[in-house]
């Protein structure tokens, strides 16, 4: 029986703001304990909430780059539930209103693009955090969490499967940082991701009962947590059983998911109107702000990539990872050869990049400038370097042994490209090697290949390849 997995995504993002949401605490991460916990996180009587405009602007920001409807007056809700770190007995939240409606998510998979579209955003405060490790047969309560302020962002389930649903994450986790509304950090709660999962026989319609595995804070876990909770529900849907609607956990040392409770629907919430807080109002001076702080946003960049410097889709999906790739890529793109454009994409996804996560750098503190990158670059234009060459001068240049002019004339790398010095090596090869150029004549190419070969041996890989081959062939068809 086939079986198709259904998936789709709500993700709570951290937004960068440096107070809470309905309060002034502080949001800065890693304080002791209980200690930015003010009087309006925790509900004590007689206080206010009141709204941090920087987040709201935040939630329009990305209303705007996902092409959503920004709701100019949406509501603030009550949702409510008892959990030991949820001070107040109600989380709020937004529900039939909420500050963005619709959008669109592209994702890049190895057969192309897909869309996927959202449901909503809105925006809510977070709880606090319950802490098991340090204390034996009992319960910690840190409170600093609570009040801070996310934007929840959930997709329609029409992600199949987990390498689709890490794509997605991925995609969302880059763009929240590209616009500068979320640092990102999922070591630091800061972008936590809850999977809604389901199976159904392929070609059905209907979508099945489904499990929601919560927090999820790496594409790692999630994908695997997926792709167990799938095998689970079909193994029981196979045997005859069916499926519980639950929330699950997914632990990681196991590699399985486990049951936490069962799942909540929106009546059992109790949503209702927070009386506290008035309809939230987005002005036009508001949208026009935030419309014009938006960068140039991912796709649009990966088209000007392709379009003004010839890189493939592929090329330019790598170079658009992050905001600060991004940057430097264009800085190293920027009156570089035309022709050595894609060279210089390939530099900076490959030996760069390795370089980078060896030293556990970001690109930002990269020890190649996109200057050097793009000196390079002239150096194979006008034939003074081969590709081979390239990584043994990037090798250099990184390892602080001077710039790329330099490396050149300190390693005597500059390429062999005199005609008559080929030649002369050449046959010098020719007449080394009768054997192998009876063979070619014969008809077996592979003695070509050793034939370049030692002529690039001899030059200690100097010699221009191009000119090597040309030279050979000229002279084996004599």
């Amino acid at each position: 029986m086939a079986w198709e997995i259904v998936v789709g995504i709500e993700t709570h993002t951290q937004l960068l703001t440096k107070s809470k949401m309905f309060s002034g605490a502080s949001t800065a991460f890693g304080a002791a304990p209980n200690s930015q916990a003010s009087a309006v996180d925790i509900a004590l009587p007689g206080v206010l909430p009141v709204a941090n405009a920087a987040a709201v602007e935040m939630a329009v920001k990305f209303g705007l780059a996902v092409g959503g409807e920004i709701s100019r007056r949406s509501v603030f809700a009550r949702k409510n539930y008892f959990y030991p770190d949820l001070p107040k007995g109600y989380q709020i939240s937004q529900y039939e209103l909420p500050i963005v409606q619709g959008g669109s998510l592209s994702i890049v998979l190895p057969e192309g693009e897909k869309t996927i579209r959202l449901t909503r955003a809105h925006l809510e405060e977070d709880a606090g955090k319950s802490l098991h490790e340090d204390f034996q047969g009992m319960t910690g309560i840190d409170l600093n969490r609570a009040g801070t302020p996310l934007l929840e962002i959930v997709s329609e389930p029409e992600l199949r499967g987990s390498k689709e649903a890490v794509a997605y994450a991925r995609t969302l986790h880059s763009l929240v940082r590209w616009i500068g509304i979320c640092d990102g950090n999922m070591q630091e709660g800061s972008f936590r991701c809850d999977a809604n999962v389901s199976v159904r026989q392929a070609g059905d319609a209907k979508l099945g009962t489904r499990c929601e595995i919560k927090n999820l804070n790496s594409f790692l876990f999630m994908q695997q947590a997926i792709d167990f909770e799938a095998r689970r529900q079909i193994e029981i849907l196979e045997e005859g059983g069916s499926i519980a609607q639950e929330t699950r956990l997914y632990d990681p040392d196991k590699g399985e998911t486990r049951s936490m409770r069962s799942k909540e629907d929106a009546q059992d919430y109790r949503y209702f109107p927070d009386p506290d807080l008035p309809p939230l109002l987005v002005s036009g001076e508001m949208l026009s702000r935030a419309k014009a702080s938006l960068p140039e946003l991912p796709g649009l960049r990966r088209e000007r990539l392709v379009a003004a410097y010839g890189l493939t889709p592929a090329q330019a999906g790598l170079l658009t990872s992050s905001i600060e790739t991004s940057a430097f890529a264009l800085a190293a793109l920027e009156g570089a050869p035309k022709g050595r454009c894609a060279d210089i994409a390939n530099w900076i996804s490959g030996p760069l990049s390795a370089k980078l996560n060896e030293a556990n750098l970001d690109i930002a503190a990269s020890h190649v400038t996109p200057e050097q990158l793009r000196r390079l670059a002239q150096k194979v234009e006008d034939g003074t370097l081969s590709g081979k060459m390239v990584k043994e001068v990037l090798d250099a240049v990184w390892a602080a042994d001077g710039g790329v002019d330099q490396v050149i004339e300190q390693r005597g790398l500059r390429q062999i490209a005199d005609s008559g010095t080929i030649e002369r090596i050449v046959d010098q090869v020719l007449a080394q090697n009768p054997r192998q150029v009876e063979d070619y004549r014969a008809g077996k190419e592979k003695a070509f290949n050793s034939l370049v070969g030692q002529v690039m041996k001899a030059t200690q890989g100097k010699a221009n390849p191009a000119q090597v081959n040309a030279i050979l062939k000229a002279k084996l068809s004599r």
